[in-house]
C-alpha cells in the first residue's frame, strides 16, 4: 500500500511538470541578421552642396552609389534596389557601373534568392531596379506611394520618374507591393522602418537587430557621415528641421554611431572591413 501512494504522488509530480511545460510561454529567439553595403556605382565630382545644405559650392566627392542587404532567418532583404534604366546610365554617366543585381550576387546573395526589398523612397537610384529582383516583396510607406503614383500608375509628383511610376504601379496590381502604416512597423521580425525627414513626401529608413546590436541604414535621410558629425541637414528635404529630428533618432536608436549608415558616403568602405570587393559588413 505504500508502495501504491509513492508510486501515484510520482505520477501526480510528473504530471503537474508536464501541464507546467505545457502552460508555460514559449520564449523565442529573437531574430537577427547580418548587414552588408553594396557598392553598385561612383558617380564622380558630385557637388557637395546638393548634399549637405549651405556646403562650399567648390566642394566635390566622388559620391557611392549602393545598396544594402539583410540576411538571415530564411531572408535575404534589400534596402533599395538602385537603378540600371540606359536613360540613367547615359544621363548620370557612373563610373564601374554593374547592375544592382550583379553587385548583389557579388555579395554571395543570387537575383532570385532576394525575397524583400525595403523601398526608402521613389527617387531613381533607389527605386529604379526593384524589377532586377522578380521575386521580392516590395515594402513602401502607404503615404509615399500615395502621394506619387495614381490607379494608373501615372507620375503625381516630379521626384517620381514616369517609367518607375509605371513600374511601381504594376508590381502594385501584381500583388508584390506591400504598403508600410507609417511610423515605427516591424516589418519583418528584426527589422523596423521608421519615417525619415522628409527627403521625399514620406520617406523612411531601416533599423536592423544584428548579434553586434542595431543597425540603423539612413538612405537618403542622411547622404554623408558629415550630416552626423556636424549636425547638418540634408540639402534635398522638404523640411530641414524633421531632417535634423531624424538624424537626431536615430542616434537614439543604433546601438552605436558606428552603426548608422549613411546614403552616399563612400566611406562606408573604408570604415567597415572589405568582404568581396564593393561589399562590406556593418559590424
Amino acid at each position: 500500500m505504500p508502495n501504491l501512494v509513492i508510486r501515484r504522488a510520482s505520477l501526480a509530480v510528473a504530471a503537474g511538470i508536464v501541464l507546467a511545460c505545457a502552460s508555460a510561454p514559449r520564449i523565442t529567439p529573437q531574430a537577427e541578421y547580418e548587414v552588408y553595403a553594396v557598392k553598385y556605382a561612383t558617380i564622380p565630382n558630385f557637388p557637395v552642396r546638393a548634399l549637405i545644405a549651405a556646403a562650399d559650392s567648390s566642394r566635390r566627392l566622388d559620391i557611392a552609389m549602393m545598396v544594402w542587404l539583410i540576411r538571415g532567418n530564411g531572408r535575404n532583404v534589400l534596402v533599395d534596389a538602385g537603378f540600371h534604366r540606359p536613360d540613367l546610365i547615359q544621363r548620370w554617366k557612373p563610373v564601374d557601373y554593374v547592375e544592382p543585381s550583379a553587385a548583389v550576387a557579388r555579395a554571395g546573395t543570387r537575383v532570385g534568392d532576394v525575397t524583400d526589398i525595403i523601398v526608402s523612397h521613389v527617387h531613381w537610384d533607389h527605386f529604379d531596379g526593384v524589377d532586377l529582383f522578380p521575386k521580392a516583396t516590395i515594402w513602401i510607406q502607404r503615404e509615399e506611394y500615395e502621394h506619387h503614383v495614381d490607379s494608373t500608375g501615372r507620375s503625381l509628383d516630379r521626384a517620381i520618374d514616369a517609367p518607375d511610376a509605371l513600374l511601381l504601379a504594376r508590381l502594385r496590381r501584381d500583388g508584390r507591393v506591400r504598403l508600410v502604416e507609417g511610423d515605427a512597423q516591424e516589418i519583418i521580425p528584426g527589422i523596423t522602418v521608421y519615417t525619415g525627414g522628409k527627403h521625399t513626401y514620406q520617406s523612411q529608413y531601416a533599423a536592423v537587430r544584428t548579434a553586434e546590436g542595431t543597425v540603423v541604414l539612413a538612405s537618403d535621410n542622411a547622404y554623408l557621415y558629415e550630416n552626423f558629425d556636424k549636425h547638418l541637414p540634408i540639402a534635398q528635404t522638404l523640411d530641414a528641421a524633421s531632417n535634423l529630428r531624424a538624424q537626431d533618432r536615430m542616434r537614439t536608436l543604433a546601438s552605436s554611431v558606428r552603426l548608422i549608415v549613411p546614403g552616399h558616403d563612400p566611406a562606408v568602405f573604408e570604415r567597415f572591413a572589405l568582404v568581396q570587393p564593393g561589399v562590406v559588413r556593418i559590424r
